[in-house]
């Protein structure tokens, strides 16, 4: 695995459709929690609000979104369709992104950061 020093360089490394979504969703992400910094942490992209708040990163099949365990199980329902595991959902790369429930899921993080100011795990 290549060792980036920063976001830019990790998304120059994928094909051009793919930047773009990962552009995309960087952008969106940084709309929707304006005050989070951006990382490179687990070599992947990370958004942190008083410690990691989310991860994402590109696949040759999709595109991943780390928020954490807890939001995987409150978002449940909503997440049908998608493929998840412990802490990671895998949204189709030929699909449009879901920016509706990402902000959900973005809002319910920086809410269980806020609230118990977690220092070093995602939601």
């Amino acid at each position: 695995m290549k060792k980036h020093n920063n976001i830019d360089e990790y998304i120059a490394d994928f094909p051009v459709e793919t930047q773009q979504i990962l552009n995309r969703l960087r952008d969106d992400l940084q709309q929707m929690v304006p005050n989070a910094k951006q990382k490179i942490s687990y070599a992947i992209p990370t958004f942190t609000l008083n410690g990691n708040l989310i991860h994402f990163a590109g696949y040759k099949n999709h595109i991943g979104l780390y928020p954490g365990s807890k939001a995987i199980e409150v978002f449940a329902d909503d997440l049908k369709g998608y493929q998840t595991s412990k802490g990671t959902i895998q949204f189709p790369i030929e699909k449009p992104l879901p920016m509706v429930l990402i902000k959900k899921i973005v809002d319910f993080c920086v809410v269980q950061k806020l609230a118990k100011k977690i220092s070093d795990s995602s939601c």
